[in-house]
């Protein structure tokens, strides 16, 4: 009986070794301030073969191209421990692909912890005294006609330099932290750096949790977005700080090829692990302060349909855009909530996409002869919101909104410092009608088309001081279908005599 039990004792010390088992990359060749890819990627294979345990990065600067995650592994980056991203593009090739800093495919419990940095040095990939140039796919034409814009040919005029950004592009490597296919996935309390692409994606993920981090990009470099769900389910992101210069936390449908119409359920097949349902779908944001140069929170664009997300408890400050929900493509985006968010908006200079608004709403299809998808189920709830633009909630007569809700909203419209050189204009990028990518438009306070079964309740509205005359009505609908207006307090821009409180044509209301 006593042997049976040593040897019972015994059995268990094993498991709690390897369960705890560690791999400190320095003991696979790692050195301080030099290229150490190699070596990590050799603590992770390790790691992996034995059944799994952690990789520990100790203090110390580190420098790395690729490396490859796998399953049962956390990633652990000591306090004082910096990850560096190379500057040659060769180290980012592995085989015949181009990553980030880290990849992981089809597999399950993985993890980044720690207390240590991740920098993905991505300013060394931009020119910072030139232009972003923005075009449209079909050549060298921008995407949008500036003669279609209130300021005509003074609208981001040739020559100058936007000091806001977004600056010009070299070649550069993937994005930074990718996971494909993989299930229960977490990211915890770590800061990354400067990433010169998409800071973090999950792509077709199952059970994802990041929770603590700071992420935090520069603000002039286009497309450094945050955090990318992509076709994922299951998400929950708490307790975050992420400024990025472009979107920071952003819901898409997106298939692995995302300019193709339609999807195949081939690509979620053939792997093991991953979401193999067809939706993005149970996504939690809570507690996070977010800035952007595009739009703070964004959900759509993308084959696969989107539904079931809660954002709740955020700050949103100094950004071009605060929420914006997108129906671009022909999925369905439905069951949103939005509640306890502060946001501050404002006219940012250079071609950022968005122009000041609080909240954007927008179907327009992305594709040519192809309809948009429907927005249904939103609701906006406890919002206070500061911005250079009013709220849009821009339907399409092919794609109606459903049953789109604001309740206690209060809104407070300011002229700034782009007020005038770029403002008056509604921004649909990107839509397959090039005359609706930026256009002219009167900015009332809250502007909504084609939207079946609208109700705004508590509806607080305030100008301040100088702004200019196209700033129009307080509440303007058009083809609006069972409306239903409860307290609204505001008028039109004092400055705007011609305008109305309320101004609706061909709208019903719901009684």
């Amino acid at each position: 009986m006593k042997k049976n039990i040593l040897i019972l004792v015994l059995v268990l010390l094993v498991i709690q070794v390897v369960d705890a088992k560690e791999y400190n990359i320095l003991d696979f060749g790692a050195v301080r301030n030099q290229l150490s890819t190699f070596a990590i990627q050799k603590a992770i294979d390790a790691c992996n073969e034995a059944g799994g345990g952690t990789v520990v990065v100790p203090a110390g600067i580190y420098i790395t191209g690729a490396i490859i995650l796998k399953s049962n592994i956390n990633l652990y980056l000591e306090q004082g421990a910096e990850l560096r991203s190379s500057e040659k593009m060769n180290d980012f090739i592995v085989g015949s692909e181009r990553y980030g800093m880290i990849f992981c495919q089809d597999a399950s419990n993985i993890s980044i912890t720690g207390q240590g940095i991740i920098n993905a040095m991505g300013s060394q990939f931009y020119e910072p005294d030139k232009n972003h140039i923005e075009n449209s796919g079909l050549g060298v034409r921008k995407d949008y006609d500036k003669m279609l814009t209130r300021q005509k040919e003074n609208y981001l005029p040739e020559g100058v330099f936007f000091t806001d950004g977004p600056i010009k592009r070299k070649p550069r490597p993937g994005m930074t932290i990718v996971f494909f296919h993989c299930n229960q996935v977490t990211i915890k309390d770590i800061t990354i750096k400067d990433t010169p692409v998409w800071a973090i994606r999950f792509g077709y993920c199952e059970d994802v949790l990041v929770e603590g981090i700071s992420l935090l990009n520069n603000l002039l470099i286009p497309n450094s977005d945050g955090i990318h769900i992509t076709v994922s389910r299951n998400v929950r992101i708490d307790n975050c700080e992420i400024r990025a210069g472009d979107d920071c936390i952003i819901v898409t449908g997106f298939a692995r090829i995302e300019d193709t119409p339609g999807f195949d359920s081939k690509e979620q097949d053939k792997y093991t692990h991953g979401n193999k349902t067809i939706y993005a779908e149970n996504i939690q944001v809570t507690n996070c302060h977010l800035q952007s140069r595009s739009s703070a929170i964004r959900i759509g664009y993308g084959q696969h349909p989107i539904r079931r997300c809660i954002f709740t408890d955020i700050v949103i400050s100094e950004s071009n855009r605060g929420i914006g929900v997108f129906a671009h493509d022909a999925s369905n985006i439905e069951e949103l909530i939005f509640s306890n968010i502060i946001i501050e908006t404002r006219l940012h200079n250079g071609i950022w996409w968005g122009n000041g608004e609080p909240i954007h709403l927008s179907a327009i299809s992305r594709f040519p002869g192809q309809f948009a998808g429907q927005i249904k189920d939103v609701q906006f709830n406890n919002i206070t919101a500061t911005g250079g633009q009013g709220i849009v909630i821009y339907g399409d007569k092919e794609s109606h909104m459903e049953n789109i809700q604001f309740n206690n909203v209060q809104l407070r419209l300011l002229k700034g410092l782009e007020t005038m050189s770029k403002g008056g204009n509604f921004d649909l990028r990107p839509t397959a009608i090039y005359e609706k990518q930026i256009f002219e438009h009167d900015i009332p306070g809250l502007f909504a088309q084609y939207v079946d079964n609208l109700s705004i309740r508590n509806f607080g509205l305030k100008w301040g001081e100088g702004l200019p005359e196209f700033f129009t009505h307080g509440i303007e609908c058009l083809e609006v279908k069972d409306f239903l207006i409860d307290g609204f307090v505001g008028s039109a821009n004092p400055n705007s005599p011609k305008s109305q409180k309320l101004f609706m044509e061909n709208c019903t209301f719901n009684q």
